[in-house]
């Protein structure tokens, strides 16, 4: 079936608009200073009532005992309560974890209760200090250096926007003890239209005399309320 050369016409256009449409909107930046945008984002995570947490290494290096995962609610209390997994002696475990009071209790393999465990034992933080206002996960978005907007993309309703840095190991060191302070971390943070930090990204040594490790961090449900108790 042949299309009327008007017809024609307007379908060009309306394709050629369509195109240049779909790079505007993989291209667009935000013109808001990325210190601001990234100094708002730690407001919001320093303010809220609580926020899920979930942390996850791509892998570890082969000897390495440390954090593998991690899932779960934390507030400002300071405490968290959620599962982790480490790797200990080459034997991944996952436990129930309560973190409050200054203490952290774990339910481990083949137990009933919690008892109360060093994190440290298992190269991992105490995970009520990751929402710490100081020295805690939002520390990276107001310590991070040659902070540069990437593009933005649209996540159903929502417009992230990803921003690209590196962390000082100090900063980085603060909230995993094991982490190499002198370094420099290659961050990747993604803030959302609300100028909320939704994941980020962090590669670099996280372990002495092995290779660099990449988490992947993400902030979900702002604003939960919980009341988290000891065991």
């Amino acid at each position: 079936m042949r299309l009327r050369r008007g017809t024609a016409g307007l379908l060009v256009v309306l394709l050629g608009l369509g195109i240049a449409g779909a790079g505007c909107s993989q291209e667009k930046k935000s013109g808001t200073n990325p210190r601001t945008v990234l100094a708002a984002a730690k407001r919001h995570l320093d303010t809220t009532s609580g926020v899920r947490l979930g942390l996850k290494a791509d892998s570890l290096p082969t000897g390495v005992n440390g954090l593998l995962a991690a899932d779960g609610v934390g507030t400002h209390a300071p405490a968290f309560t959620g599962s982790i997994k480490v790797a200990v002696g080459g034997v991944n475990a996952d436990a129930a974890v309560v973190a409050t009071g200054g203490k952290v209790y774990a339910k481990l393999p083949f137990t009933s209760k919690f008892t109360p465990i060093n994190p440290a034992d298992y190269g991992a933080p105490d995970p009520a200090d990751l929402l710490g206002r100081q020295g805690g996960l939002s520390s990276m978005l107001t310590s991070a250096r040659n902070v540069k907007e990437g593009a933005q993309v649209r996540d159903g309703k929502r417009v992230l926007t990803r921003y690209t840095a590196t962390v000082p190991g100090r900063t980085v060191a603060a909230i995993i003890p094991s982490a190499r302070s002198s370094a420099q971390f290659d961050a990747v943070f993604t803030i959302d239209d609300q100028q909320r930090l939704a994941k980020a990204v962090l590669r670099g040594p996280f372990y002495p005399k092995a290779d660099d490790v990449r988490y992947t961090v993400t902030f979900d449900d702002y604003g939960t309320r919980r009341v988290i108790r000891a065991p």
